[in-house]
């Protein structure tokens, strides 16, 4: 159940906010700054300095609280059982790697695996995967969603790359269970500025919202 239950919290919530950092502490501020701006789902990048260690605080942290914390640039089953024994809720991937995705089915962990052709996103859904990422996604843009789900309606897709609050609309009207960002939303952070971090993220979940309606 509680694999189900994480997946309808980052269907509602509709933004996934991808969190790339330089140093331990900047992700921390990044990542305070987002939830702040009503973003529950946070994916905790492995290019992010102490990353594992990170999730494992934040997990420990938020135990109460309605966020969902996950873990993303997961490359090979290894790291997707680190993040998970840290406490990850959700594994998200660049791309499709069947053990990985094997290995988050037997533990019950939702999996989000990076696709970019209709034979990976078939792939995925063959191994279980209920949400595909579409990545990158400035590499196509929003009509690729679309142009998916006319031979895969049964397929959830993510879009990440690219989704800015220019252009999220189109992403979610075109089809897009949710949708992932990172240097758009957390832009702030590169000038010390976490309100605007704060601000944007706001606003990424207002425009899903009013595509939604």
């Amino acid at each position: 159940m509680k694999r189900i239950e994480t997946i309808q919290k980052i269907v509602e919530s509709g933004v996934v906010a991808v969190i790339r950092a330089e140093s331990k502490e900047q992700g921390m501020k990044i990542i305070e700054a987002v939830k702040k701006g009503g973003i529950k789902a946070l994916e905790i990048t492995m290019t992010v300095p102490g990353a594992v260690d990170i999730i494992k605080e934040l997990s420990e942290v938020y135990k109460n609280e309605d966020v969902i914390i996950g873990a993303g640039t997961v490359l090979d089953p290894e790291t997707a059982r680190a993040c998970i024994l840290a406490g990850a809720k959700y594994i998200v991937s660049p791309s499709l790697n069947i053990e990985t995705v094997k290995l988050c089915n037997r533990y019950r962990i939702p999996v989000m695996p990076g696709i970019m052709t209709v034979k990976e996103a078939i792939e995925a859904l063959d191994y279980g995967a209920e949400i595909v990422k579409v990545f990158p996604g400035n590499a196509f843009g929003p009509s690729i969603i679309s142009a998916f789900k006319g031979p895969l309606p049964q397929g959830n897709f993510m879009p990440t790359g690219g989704v800015s609050l220019e252009n999220v609309k189109d992403w979610i009207k075109a089809g897009a269970i949710a949708v992932g960002t990172g240097g758009d939303l957390t832009k702030g952070a590169k000038t010390g500025d976490y309100e605007l971090v704060t601000e944007t993220a706001r606003k990424f979940v207002e425009e899903v919202k009013k595509a939604r309606a």
